[in-house]
C-alpha cells in the first residue's frame, strides 16, 4: 500500500502514526501537516519526533501545510487534551533525525497523485484543509487517489467541541470538508460517536501499562499519561478516546469492521448553533448518492491487539 498521511499530530495522531509506521505492508511516500490540535510547525516537529521513537529505516519526507483554515479564524483549543506541545507536554522528547522538507505539502500531495495515480491511498487525520487546497488547485487530484479514510465529524450530533454537534476537524475548517466530501467518491469516516463506541476500556488501557520496555512503548506512556490523568475525571469518558488510531486500524485492516454503511454527509456551513456540523442522511431524504462509507462497529478485541502489538 502507497500511503499519504495529513496530520495535526497531537497525540493520538502520533500513535495512529506509529501503527501505520510499525506495519511492514504499508509504504509511506510522505507525512503532510495541517494546523488543527496546535500550530503547524508544532505539529511538524511531533511528526519527526515519532518518526525518530520509530526508528524508521527509509526516508519519509514531512512537508508543511495549512496553518490556518480556507475562511474561519483558526483557535488553538486542545492544550487541555494534548498539552501545550501536543503531546502532553512530554519531557525529553525524541530528538528528530531530519529536517521539514522545502515546499508546500499541497504542493507536494498533488506531485505524489501524479506519480502515483490510482495507487495512493490518504490517511486524514487533520481539519481537511491541504485536501481542499489541493482539491481546488489540481481538479483531477481526487480522481487519482485510490482510497481516503478519514478522522472527523459526528453522525448523531454528539461534537466535541463549542458548537455542541460539530466534531474538532470538521469544526475546524468546514469548507474544506465540504469540498473534500463533494469531490472524493466513498470516502470512510470514523466519526467521534465511533471514537467514543470504541474507547479503550480503562481497565484494558492500564494493562497496556505493563508494556513499558521498548523505546516506542515509552513514548506512548509519555503522550497519553497527560490525557489518560485529566480524562478519567470527566463524567460519561468511559475510557482512553483514540479516534485516529481507530482511523488507523480500519486502513491497516478492513477485517476489524463490523458495520459501515453508505449515506450522503453534508457539511453545515452557516448555522450559529451548528457550525461545522456533519448532517447525515440516513433515511435517503435528500435523494443524493451516498458519497461516505460511515464506520459503525469495529471488533474492539482486533483494535485493543493492535496496541498490544504496537507496545510489545
Amino acid at each position: 500500500m502507497r500511503l499519504m498521511i495529513d496530520t495535526d499530530a497531537g497525540m493520538d495522531d502520533a500513535i495512529a502514526l506509529m501503527m501505520v509506521l510499525a506495519h511492514p505492508g504499508v509504504t509511506v511516500e510522505a507525512i503532510t501537516t495541517s494546523m488543527g490540535n496546535i500550530d503547524v510547525d508544532s505539529v511538524v516537529q511531533n511528526v519527526l519526533s515519532t518518526l525518530a521513537v520509530m526508528d524508521v529505516k527509509h526516508y519519509i519526507p514531512v512537508y508543511r501545510g495549512a496553518e490556518r483554515p480556507l475562511i474561519s479564524l483558526w483557535r488553538h483549543e486542545t492544550a487541555d487534551i494534548h498539552g501545550r506541545d501536543g503531546l502532553g507536554d512530554l519531557p525529553n522528547r525524541p530528538k528528530p533525525r531530519q529536517q521539514v522538507e522545502p515546499g508546500h505539502a499541497v504542493n507536494a500531495m498533488i506531485k505524489l497523485a501524479n506519480s502515483y495515480p490510482g495507487e495512493l491511498t490518504i490517511l486524514a487525520l487533520a481539519p481537511m484543509t491541504n485536501l481542499a487546497l489541493a482539491t481546488r488547485i489540481d481538479p483531477t487530484f481526487p480522481s487519482k487517489i485510490k482510497h481516503l479514510v478519514f478522522m472527523g465529524g459526528a453522525i448523531h450530533g454528539h461534537g466535541n467541541t463549542e458548537v455542541i454537534p460539530a466534531e474538532f476537524n470538521a469544526y475546524a475548517d468546514p469548507e474544506a470538508l465540504h469540498i473534500v466530501l463533494e469531490a472524493f467518491p466513498n470516502a470512510v469516516m470514523v466519526s467521534w460517536e465511533t471514537t467514543i463506541q470504541h474507547a479503550v476500556p480503562w481497565a484494558d488501557f492500564d494493562r497496556l501499562g505493563a508494556l513499558n520496555r521498548t523505546p516506542r512503548a515509552k513514548f506512548f506512556h509519555g503522550i497519553t499519561s497527560f490525557w489518560s490523568q485529566r480524562s478519567r475525571q470527566i463524567p460519561g469518558v468511559p475510557g482512553f478516546l483514540m479516534p485516529d488510531p481507530l482511523a488507523a486500524a480500519v486502513l491497516l485492516d478492513p477485517g476489524i469492521i463490523r458495520d459501515i454503511r453508505p449515506h450522503y454527509i453534508a457539511v453545515e456551513l452557516h448555522g450559529g448553533l451548528t457550525r461545522g456540523q456533519t448532517v447525515v442522511d440516513v433515511l435517503g431524504m435528500t435523494r443524493k448518492e451516498p458519497n461516505v462509507q460511515v464506520l459503525y462497529e469495529i471488533d474492539q478485541s482486533a483494535f485493543y491487539a493492535w496496541l498490544e502489538r504496537l507496545l510489545s
